[in-house]
């Protein structure tokens, strides 16, 4: 996560994203997500074949356990808050997105190059080096971090105070927790990656429940031709709209 987007700072977050997503192409907001910041080469998650739920409370996990399912709403919850400026990332059902994909070929790291040698000490450009899938990423994220909370806290991450979840969370982004099976970062870079895509996917796949992403940052969706705006200095003028046609 970039310096000026640690968690507890709301608004530099948000405007972070904002920035962040001028440089996308339109056709990848609009598809399953914005592709894995863990894995720069990798593809965008598939969709899962499942159809969204339209309430975030109707969605029941089928790949995390409820203990997962407590800690993936908690995180992400401060990642993307839900303030004055908007529904965050609980909200917008990022948990049920991530749930989701993790059923899908992408969460059985069945895109990623998965065949050694591995080597832990290569440069960023290189890629992953690590030879665990996605769903293997958080399963032993999740259980190293509730395993550093208690070490340090006495409590897992969903019973500690806002605060010290804050402070879990910086610690990890900055690789400063130590882990035994995965590097903290790691597991973090992959968490605030799906965050982000499940707040800008298209709603079929389970996030930005009521466009609620898109409407954050004036994009239009999966309309057939807004080109004759591209060019104007003025905010679209109609609300955006999801590739199944529904609109917020």
């Amino acid at each position: 996560m970039a310096t000026d987007n640690k968690p507890g700072h709301s608004d530099a977050r948000r405007d972070f994203l904002r920035k962040s997503l001028t440089l996308i192409p339109v056709a990848t907001l609009a598809s399953a997500g914005m592709g894995s910041t863990v894995l720069a080469a990798t593809p965008a998650p598939a969709p899962a074949p499942h159809t969204p739920s339209s309430n975030v409370d109707d969605y029941h996990p089928t790949f995390f356990t409820q203990e997962e399912w407590a800690f993936l709403q908690a995180a992400v919850a401060h990642l993307i808050p839900n303030d004055d400026r908007g529904p965050g990332a609980v909200e917008a059902g990022v948990p049920e997105f991530i749930d989701r994909q993790m059923n899908t070929p992408y969460g059985a790291g069945n895109l990623w190059f998965m065949q050694g040698p591995f080597h832990t000490d290569a440069p960023p450009e290189l890629g992953y080096q690590l030879k665990l899938s996605p769903q293997q990423l958080y399963r032993l994220g999740i259980s190293e971090t509730d395993g550093y909370c208690r070490k340090t806290f006495g409590k897992a991450f969903v019973d500690l105070p806002h605060d010290q979840q804050e402070q879990v969370l910086k610690a990890l982004d900055e690789n400063k927790a130590t882990f035994e099976a995965l590097p903290a970062g790691t597991f973090f870079s992959l968490l605030w990656s799906n965050t982000k895509e499940g707040f800008f996917c298209d709603p079929i796949h389970g996030g930005n429940k009521h466009l609620v992403g898109w409407k954050l940052i004036n994009f239009p969706g999966a309309r057939a031709d807004f080109m004759d705006w591209v060019e104007r200095d003025e905010r679209y003028a109609y609300p955006p709209v999801s590739i199944n046609g529904a609109r917020s």
